[in-house]
């Protein structure tokens, strides 16, 4: 199990407190790992008029956000970042205990895992000249799954009314993180019997439960299919890849998500730009900056970079699919296509030109 460090609120506060007088501009997600804590604990502390704990149920919490309007969305892990403005549409949550998910699909469009949801914030920061308003999701962890943020054109009634009807009664200044529980793979994997599942995909989706049946890490799929449906490739032609799309206006389908939340861009991109900053060592960051999709792709944290094929009754379908040092899913591409539709001829060009790396 994952636990993080337990300290106390006063012990975390005057810390981060610390930190902040030396790097004024240190993003809070950065100062937790610094200070061995979470996100979340570090939020805690703040609990006031303008920071609010609130609690669930999380599928009541979720189908509430289309009363919110325009937004943006943000979803990240370590190594990547999504951002959508736009509307929460059509949601449908669906399963039972431990298995609760919902769909939510529309201009902002996400896959939502809420076994994963364990504590929510109401959060109003001056940042600036900026004054942010938002609501913000955590896991057991205390990872952030989910930040929305208000826009000018939201609707800050309906905000204030979400607030009202879920507040949690607890509003002390210690924030519980039990940890999350860590799945356990196999090593020892029928190749063969694993292979032949592979050669028999019907659709995309059943490369979950197919993984999930034979105990084995994606990674470690990946691994046992080279050179039959995987091979690896230069993470240096990612940008070159994300160029290309753009100039040939080739729509895509961007996957990036935690334990939490998968957030999805499905649509053409424009703007690609390289850019470098950070402390103690260059960041070097791969972004999209469109009008209203945002991609943060932290290239110096990427790998591994694979190719990865699916058969389907509509054919091949292919993937390029990024992973950090410590073997977790960063990022995943693909040609945009619905069910029914074979993938997209220029998609598979396009990822035919990658470096492949010679084994």
């Amino acid at each position: 199990m994952n636990h993080t460090l337990e300290q106390s609120a006063d012990t975390i506060r005057a810390a981060w407190q610390e930190l902040l007088e030396e790097e004024p501009n240190l993003r809070i997600r950065e100062a937790a790992k610094r200070l061995e804590s979470s996100e979340a604990q570090l939020l805690a502390t703040t609990i006031s008029q303008d920071c609010i704990r609130l609690r669930g149920p999380w599928p009541d919490f979720l189908k509430r956000l289309p009363e919110l309007g325009y937004v943006m969305s943000l979803t990240r892990n370590d190594a990547c970042i999504l951002e959508h403005k736009g509307h929460f549409d059509q949601i449908n949550a669906f399963g039972k205990g431990d298995h609760r998910m919902a769909t939510v699909i529309g201009p902002i469009e996400t896959r939502v895992f809420f076994n994963n949801w364990h504590v929510a914030f109401a959060v109003h920061q001056k940042k600036g000249e900026r004054e942010l308003t938002s609501l913000q999701v955590f896991d057991r962890a205390g990872d952030a799954v989910t930040k929305i943020f208000l826009q000018k054109e939201s609707n800050q009634d309906a905000y204030q009314s979400i607030v009202r009807d879920f507040r949690n009664d607890d509003q002390g200044a210690e924030q519980s993180v039990p940890g999350t529980e860590e799945k356990t793979y196999t090593d020892e994997v029928d190749q063969d019997s694993f292979l032949a599942d592979w050669d028999n995909l019907k659709d995309t989706h059943d490369f979950f439960p197919m993984l999930r049946k034979h105990q084995v890490h994606r990674y470690h799929a990946l691994e046992l299919a080279v050179e039959k449906y995987t091979y690896q490739i230069d993470p240096e032609a990612l940008e070159g890849m994300l160029k290309r799309a753009s100039q040939t206006k080739l729509p895509i389908m961007i996957f990036a998500g935690n334990r939490g939340n998968l957030q999805i861009h499905q649509d053409t991109i424009r703007t690609i730009r390289m850019l470098e900053r950070g402390h103690n060592g260059v960041e070097r960051w791969l972004n999209v900056l469109d009008p209203k999709f945002n991609l943060h792709l932290r290239l110096n944290m990427v790998d591994t970079a694979w190719v990865v094929k699916k058969p389907t009754e509509d054919g091949i379908v292919t993937a390029v699919e990024l992973f950090d040092a410590q073997r977790n899913l960063i990022t995943q591409f693909f040609g945009l296509r619905k069910p029914g539709i074979p993938q997209r001829s220029d998609w598979a060009d396009l990822v035919a030109t990658l470096p492949k790396i010679a084994e």
